[in-house]
């Protein structure tokens, strides 16, 4: 009941702030520290590996073009409507031409040349709390599909706990998942009811990556951001293709940067994230973006170059590029910091989107696209930035915006919580 009664807590303190990413800090309850007999383990200097490296196979071209985006402005056009605040999208690359659109409330909706199924690809909704910043956060398709038939969802229980689970295409109807053949991957304990992250991608190498927030509450109560005895705050890489020990269902691959670091978690990819709940891949360079959403005065873009593990990204010294505790003379040393980052007088809430790799929008070639829930405002920032960049603004979505996805040709889409699945067009400007 304690747990429940600090979530309950954050999410109404949060709402008042009239945000999904949660942009004020809730008064609440001193935190007890997590039950352990040993120290734990951090990301320090000592202890941490040099970056990781592992084996990527890109599936498209980089443009030779460099991306210009004070050249561009981007309108959304109307494609869809999809019952049930639609959060993220993503497409089978099986020659379907179906996108695959994840709703907060629970459900698989199936969007075809812009008609809704009418019939759910998926309902669990029965198992999803869809309250706040919670419900069915993401969706990733495994990459053998239809050959291997799972999608593999993660979404927020009844009791508030993070699970990723698959299910696989039911053998009667290619538009449908079989409800009976849900696997359970992970469940991760929630303390609170926001930053639960959300975002899951299959990378070039074939694992899935599991976006973890920080477990909420304002101001990274816990401390969970750069400890590396908790899943929270992290990006995780496993491998669900083979067998774990004992009841897992998954094995972490042996190249995980911190496999074999006393007190670490070894399914850990990369570290100091406060709300990393939208992330994509190149996959023209197997680069892995993120939007980390800020707590009180920044919003940042992350990027972990193709293959590379073992980065901290700050959170909670830093928030975006700037001290946060403390608030001035903090240690950057080792650290990887923002690519890119707008203050809270742009926005409130950072949605990660993807980089450009499609034909149909030959002006956006290269360039990594991203938003905001709360402004609308659109931004774009070239996939090659080394950093820090400052992100150009190309145009403006309703407020409410949830999420980017790309359909099987690399056509980027748009998510907001009305429902509207938009199509993302440039023109020159």
């Amino acid at each position: 009941m304690h747990r429940r009664a600090l979530a309950a807590l954050a999410g109404i303190v949060l709402l008042a702030a009239g945000c999904l990413g949660g942009n004020a800090s809730p008064t609440s309850p001193s935190v007890p520290s997590p039950v352990g007999s040993s120290p734990a383990a951090t990301a320090t200097p000592s202890s941490v590996p040099s970056p990781a490296s592992s084996s990527l196979t890109p599936t498209a071209s980089p443009s030779t073009v460099p991306f210009d985006p004070t050249a561009v402005s981007i309108t959304l056009e109307p494609y869809a409507v999809v019952p049930g605040s639609p959060l993220a999208i993503t497409a089978p690359r099986d020659g379907s031409g179906r996108l695959l659109v994840a709703t907060k409330l629970g459900q698989i909706r199936i969007v075809r040349d812009g008609a809704l199924d009418p019939q759910p690809m998926l309902d669990i909704a029965d198992l999803v709390s869809g309250g706040y910043e919670q419900g069915l956060l993401g969706i990733a398709v495994h990459p053998a599909f239809p050959d291997d038939p799972r999608i593999v969802v993660d979404y927020t229980n009844v009791d508030g706990d993070t699970v990723v689970a698959s299910y696989r295409l039911d053998p009667a109807d290619p538009d449908r998942l079989d409800p009976a053949s849900a696997v359970t991957i992970l469940t991760v304990d929630q303390p609170f009811a926001n930053h639960n992250g959300g975002a899951v991608a299959f990378g070039p190498d074939g694992y899935l990556y599991i976006a973890l927030g920080d477990g909420g509450g304002g101001g990274d109560p816990l401390e969970t951001g750069e400890r590396l005895d908790t899943l929270l705050g992290k990006i995780l890489r496993v491998d669900i293709d083979a067998a774990g020990s004992g009841d897992a269902a998954y094995a972490t691959p042996a190249d995980n940067p911190f496999v074999g670091v006393p007190g670490a978690r070894p399914e850990i990819w990369l570290t100091g994230l406060r709300n990393p709940w939208r992330m994509a891949f190149d996959r023209a360079t197997g680069d892995l973006w993120m939007g980390d959403v800020g707590q009180d005065l920044w919003e940042e873009v992350d990027v972990a170059r193709a293959g590379v593990g073992g980065l901290d990204f700050g959170w909670d010294r830093m928030e975006g590029a700037h001290c946060f505790e403390p608030a001035t003379g903090c240690r950057t040393a080792g650290l990887t910091l923002p690519v890119a980052e707008y203050g809270r007088d742009l926005g409130c809430t950072i949605i990660g989107g993807a980089v450009y790799r499609g034909a149909a929008q030959p002006l956006l070639a290269g360039g990594y696209i991203f938003g905001d829930y709360c402004s609308g405002r659109l931004w774009a920032i070239p996939a090659t930035a080394g950093g820090p960049v400052d992100p150009v603004r190309v145009g403006t979505a309703a407020s409410g915006l949830a999420g980017f996805g790309e359909d099987e040709a690399g056509e980027l889409y748009a998510a907001n919580m009305d429902g509207a699945i938009s199509r993302v067009v440039a023109r020159s400007r």
